[in-house]
């Protein structure tokens, strides 16, 4: 008998910092998933507001190394160990701040994440 194959969703926690005009920059948490059962080539990033964005992977991985945008979502690298993320909405753009490696190793956990044939 031949079994189906599975797909394992990568869920993971990230910290970001939000870039105001500020001083100081606030603390988020934001929720990374990806789940190629559902689409191999988009991510997700959920904020605790209950606001999630999916664009696709590639570009992240574009914008890891040098600026790039599609649509409402803009990804550049920060000096060599950040990378910023801005949102955009109707009501405004929210810019996060990310460390790169944590991003890099999530990239990493998706494509670790087989697709399988069938």
């Amino acid at each position: 008998m031949r079994s189906l194959p599975m797909s394992h969703a990568v869920k993971e926690q990230a910290s970001g910092r939000i870039v105001t005009d500020a001083p100081q920059h606030r603390p988020v948490r934001v929720f990374l998933s990806y789940d190629p059962a559902e689409d191999p080539a988009t991510i997700s990033f959920a904020f605790p507001s209950g606001k999630e964005w999916t664009f696709p992977r590639e570009l992240l991985e574009s914008g890891l190394r040098a600026p790039t945008r599609d649509g409402d979502i803009g990804i550049w690298p920060c000096g060599r160990v950040q990378a910023i993320i801005e949102f955009h909405t109707s009501d405004g753009v929210a810019v996060v701040q990310f460390d790169s490696q944590t991003l890099i190793r999530f990239l990493r956990h998706t494509y670790a994440v087989a697709t399988p044939a069938l």
